[in-house]
């Protein structure tokens, strides 16, 4: 008999940035139903401590291990590179991060061994980025480069033009100098703006996005472990909460799934 474990997948991020990974989740794995999290209250992680985000992502992780989840996805670059550990261990379910994955995505297609990472403060500040992709192949030349702005600039739809033309030559101009021909997007926001930092980059620069690398990881963790969903009757169902009034989620959100959100329950998340 084939299984079919109709439990949800859940996915947290610190906002909306998480939602292109959802929506890479559901087009790769249709049949599963999602829990979705956005710690809209607490946005952004990138400018805070790793104790500060590990705390905020293990209260996360509560809220949807309630929710009967069957695989947990942080869908944030800044915790994946400083809570996944933390979570691994804590957590009855497995726990897949978006850092691991998109490194050896990046590892692989690179021809040069020249790899350049973006993302938040936080994440580059943790380095996380640089010690997966090395270990996924020892001989790289990893070059990172924090992109604070890309984030508003996602969220307010700014994502073609002049202006974000502008800030990603500030942020870019010299990375594009370097020889990287592999460039990992490290923050979920950034596949939004993957028009202007193709631009700058030049042709010769693969991006990677991690969502899609992501997708393949839960869907070869859910084989292996027998925790596939069948094709059902009826849709499988995708629930939104946030932890922030839900008006500018809903606003948003569209804009990085690729579908409309109707509605958002707002819920209170308090840390340990």
């Amino acid at each position: 008999m084939l299984p079919d474990d109709r439990r949800p997948i859940g996915v947290f991020d610190s906002g909306v940035g998480g939602l292109t990974v959802l929506r890479a989740l559901m087009e790769r794995l249709p049949h599963e139903a999602t829990v979705y999290l956005g710690d809209t209250a607490r946005v952004p992680y990138g400018t805070k401590s790793a104790e500060v985000v590990t705390r905020y992502s293990l209260a996360n992780a509560r809220f949807l291990l309630a929710r009967d989840v069957k695989l947990l996805v942080i869908a944030c670059n800044t915790a994946s590179a400083v809570g996944l550990e933390a979570l691994a261990q804590q957590l009855p379910i497995p726990v897949l991060g978006v850092i691991e994955p998109g490194a050896k995505v990046a590892a692989a297609r690179t021809r040069t061994g020249r790899v350049g990472v973006i993302g938040t403060p936080g994440t580059v500040r943790s380095g996380a980025y640089a010690r997966a992709l090395k270990r996924a192949r020892a001989d790289l030349v990893v070059t990172s480069r924090a992109c604070p702005l890309f984030v508003p600039l996602a969220e307010e739809g700014w994502t073609t033009g002049e202006v974000p033309r502008l800030v990603a030559r500030q942020y870019l101009s010299e990375l594009a100098t370097t020889g990287v021909d592999t460039l990992v997007l490290g923050c979920t926001h950034y596949p939004l703006l993957q028009g202007v930092i193709a631009e700058v980059m030049g042709d010769g620069v693969t991006l990677v996005d991690s969502a899609a690398a992501v997708a393949e990881a839960a869907e070869a963790v859910l084989q292996e472990r027998g925790l596939l969903a069948a094709k059902a009757a009826t849709p499988p169902a995708h629930a939104y909460f946030v932890t922030d009034t839900p008006d500018r989620f809903l606003e948003v959100a569209g804009r990085f799934l690729g579908r409309p959100v109707e509605q958002a329950e707002q819920v209170d998340i308090r840390p340990v």
